[in-house]
């Protein structure tokens, strides 16, 4: 018990002596940051106070409550444009891996559809959409599109010869290869397109935003910054910042529930790790 009790002590003091320097650092940050706009090195409608930036955080979330309404519309126009992206991007990809004439034509477009910036799109997508909701989800979802397409289909293209001989020695049919050692296979690519997938979305959406529209987190930022008010856009900011760390660590959790063996194959790493560093510690 004691044993248990001491590693566990050593590991708490590693992450906290990796984790302090860190926050020291943040800390100086701030208070150079704050001690520069007072003494007026720094103008403040420029770069406004770290404590105006958190009072007008406490205003938006705790004293007005402003941020929510827009906060859940730029998330539901994110993960929706995402999820329609995603669902064509996986569904093109898959057909391409069956198919190489498939993928032969629909290749281009994609490079072509990745080529043009996509914020060229937005008065085009606007014209066909509308001033919307509608607007804002099609352009998140025509820029997360590609990643998602290439990430797929390169892994589902990464063959594994020896195994699949091993599958054909036991009678499994090639839909059976496909579904059962092709596809888990090509997960962590899925996955590490989504990723990116569901960032691009958001930039989708809040560029939209800025464009033309009436409610979402692009359009409160538009207005503080037309009002000069510095340190409630950078709030705003934050607040996008927010969001997309939502939605990455909320694709981070599927992955590593979905894609268990990785985390599995980690685990077994970390253990034989700590066997090691207990071996030596007691000098065997």
């Amino acid at each position: 018990m004691s044993d248990f009790t001491s590693t566990t002590d050593t590991r708490f003091d590693s992450r906290l002596f990796r984790i302090v320097p860190h926050l020291i650092l943040f800390a100086l940050i701030l208070v150079i940051w704050e001690a520069a706009v007072r003494l007026g090195f720094i103008t403040s409608i420029i770069i406004p106070r770290p404590t105006a930036i958190m009072g007008a955080i406490a205003e938006l979330y705790f004293v007005k409550g402003t941020i929510y309404h827009h906060f859940f519309i730029t998330l539901t126009e994110a993960v929706v444009g995402f999820l329609i992206g995603a669902s064509v991007a996986v569904s093109l990809a898959v057909c391409s891996a069956l198919s190489d004439p498939f993928k032969r034509y629909v290749s281009p477009y994609a490079i072509v559809l990745n080529v043009t910036p996509g914020i060229a799109l937005t008065p085009i997508i606007i014209a066909w959409f509308g001033y919307g909701m509608g607007s804002k989800i099609a352009l998140a979802a025509v820029l997360c599109f590609f990643p998602i397409f290439v990430n797929t289909l390169t892994g589902l293209l990464q063959r594994d010869e020896d195994r699949e001989e091993l599958f054909r020695s036991v009678g499994a049919s090639n839909a059976q290869i496909f579904r059962k050692l092709r596809v888990p296979a090509a997960l962590p690519l899925l996955f590490a397109g989504m990723k990116i997938g569901l960032t691009t979305a958001l930039i989708g959406a809040v560029v939209a935003e800025f464009s033309q529209a009436t409610e979402g987190v692009g359009v409160l930022m538009s207005r503080f910054s037309f009002q000069l008010d510095m340190a409630s856009s950078l709030a705003t900011l934050l607040s996008m910042t927010l969001i997309g760390l939502i939605l990455f660590y909320s694709m981070e959790f599927l992955d590593d529930r979905i894609v268990f063996w990785r985390r599995e194959t980690r685990r077994a790493a970390a253990s034989r790790a700590k066997a090691r560093a207990w071996n030596a510690r007691m000098g065997q």
